[in-house]
């Protein structure tokens, strides 16, 4: 799907079914917005106020008890129609991926897929989810009783939405929250407000009661005013791991789950198959600049490979498509802001600093830092203890997958690992011995799909996302015994 650069769009956040901030509406602040590539203005997004977050609290909570009877027929028809307005209108909404947030033609158009195949999931799962039989005469006691067990929706729900998968990562909560029966608070990134908020738009247009779902575009310390906020009853935050864990140890009482940051590890056995190994890695650890939870950010490779790979993995990083996002070849576009390039290429000059070598790549032109692969990184280096949120790849040299599991395993953080090998045994090892909450054999680790459990271990997170467990995250069981006669 092409793309095309249309004229500057608008944002108004959403209230109680009420859109506000208009284009006229001198009254509310708006954000200019402009392109992360080349700084053209891309449109215009409604700031709100504190007070209006409390107003956002407020409507959900008041349609929460209409909401949460709704029959599942009607929350499983909304769900249908949100994803059918989502491939009606996929062209324009991968154009504004592509604008805002920089993303590359191709993975904007894979995300507004997703977008639309992680509604019509949730609606999927209503036939079948919620409900189940326990017998209860394993126990003398519990003859002539029976026993099931339904889960009920815990209230509204605040989803703190980041800036990279401003659509898919909203719907991950937006979804989970609605198909349930709970209503929902969003608030989207600064960064991404005018995708996070049109995709809200669009759920309204598609049904959804008011109240039902809110977007406000707030600062991030008034989201967590709003947080306090009694009848927020469940926190879905996807972001920096600083934010998210201040947010945990505030919030002890309510139902926090947490989508935080990784440097996730691709390990290559000796057995690999380079040619297909190395083309993965490079598009994982490159592909949208590296700005993905997942993204490939350390390749440890088995001795018997390593010289093999690393010359591939040289070719791939200088030959990787980089440059301008509308165009369908690009892999690497820019990164977000000035801000976070500035990030990106400190984290190169500290690795070099420290004696790591930078073996392609390694510039910047405006906001897009090329691919860049480095080796002999130090331990002390800030590459090899942060995530780098950016377009690089450390390589490593391991004598064997019991040395890759263990320098995986010394990480802070934990998502997803990738194994390369076509050996079973090796595979199940790998499985067993990594401590992260997902392991990909014979791809790389930033590999997802929106129906499997997501999230992390250690500093990557807490709870789980894709939708069934998300679903979870957002009910609680309730048990009925019932004594017959």
């Amino acid at each position: 799907m092409a793309h095309n650069r249309s004229m500057a769009r608008h944002a108004e956040f959403l209230i109680g079914g009420v859109f506000y901030g208009g284009p006229c509406d001198q009254a509310v602040p708006k954000d200019v917005v402009t392109s992360p590539y080349d700084g053209r203005v891309v449109g215009t997004v409604a700031v709100s106020s504190y007070q209006d977050g409390v107003a956002a609290v407020e409507a959900a909570r008041e349609a929460f008890d209409a909401y949460r009877s709704s029959p599942r027929r009607q929350r499983q028809a909304l769900l249908r129609e949100v994803a059918r307005l989502v491939r009606q209108r996929a062209g324009e909404l991968a154009s504004l991926l592509v604008d805002e947030i920089g993303k590359p033609l191709t993975w904007a158009n894979g995300e507004v897929a997703r977008l639309a195949l992680t509604f019509d999931l949730a609606a999927d799962l209503l036939a079948t989810y919620g409900g189940e039989w326990i017998p209860s005469d394993l126990d003398s006691r519990g003859d002539g009783h029976s026993l099931t067990v339904e889960r009920f929706p815990v209230g509204p729900v605040l989803a703190i939405v980041p800036y990279n998968w401003p659509f898919n990562l909203a719907a991950h909560k937006i979804a989970p929250a609605l198909a349930t029966g709970n209503t929902v608070v969003v608030k989207p990134s600064r960064r991404s407000a005018l995708s996070t908020l049109t995709l809200c738009r669009l759920i309204h247009e598609a049904g959804c009661p008011p109240g039902v779902v809110n977007a406000i575009n707030v600062s991030g310390a008034d989201a967590e005013r709003l947080a306090e906020h009694e009848a927020i009853r469940a926190i879905s935050f996807t972001g920096s791991p600083s934010v998210g864990w201040r947010l945990k140890d505030r919030f002890p009482r309510k139902r926090v789950s947490l989508e935080l940051g990784s440097d996730s590890a691709a390990i290559v056995c000796a057995d690999a198959d380079l040619d297909r190994a190395i083309p993965r890695i490079a598009m994982g650890g490159y592909g949208y600049a590296g700005q993905v939870c997942i993204a490939v950010q350390r390749v440890l490779v088995v001795d018997e490979a390593y010289e093999g790979a690393r010359t591939r993995l040289i070719a791939a990083t200088e030959d990787c498509p980089r440059g301008d996002p509308a165009e369908a070849a690009t892999v690497c576009g820019p990164l977000i802001d000035a801000e976070a390039a500035d990030h990106v290429m400190a984290l190169i000059a500290d690795a070099e600093a420290k004696g790591g070598r930078v073996l392609a790549g390694g510039r910047r032109i405006g906001n897009l830092v090329e691919p860049t692969l480095l080796e002999d990184v130090p331990p002390e280096a800030g590459l090899a203890t942060e995530e780098a949120f950016g377009p690089i790849l450390v390589l490593r040299r391991v004598t064997d997958l019991d040395e890759a599991i263990r320098v995986a395993n010394a990480s802070r953080f934990g998502i997803h690992c990738g194994v390369f090998t076509r050996d079973l045994s090796l595979a199940r090892r790998a499985y067993e011995g990594l401590d992260v909450s997902g392991v990909v054999i014979g791809d790389f680790p930033t590999l997802r799909f929106d129906a499997m459990p997501y999230g992390g271990v250690k500093e990557s997170g807490f709870g789980r996302e894709g939708l069934r467990y998300a679903m979870d995250e957002f009910t609680d069981p309730k048990a009925l015994l019932v004594r017959h006669g």
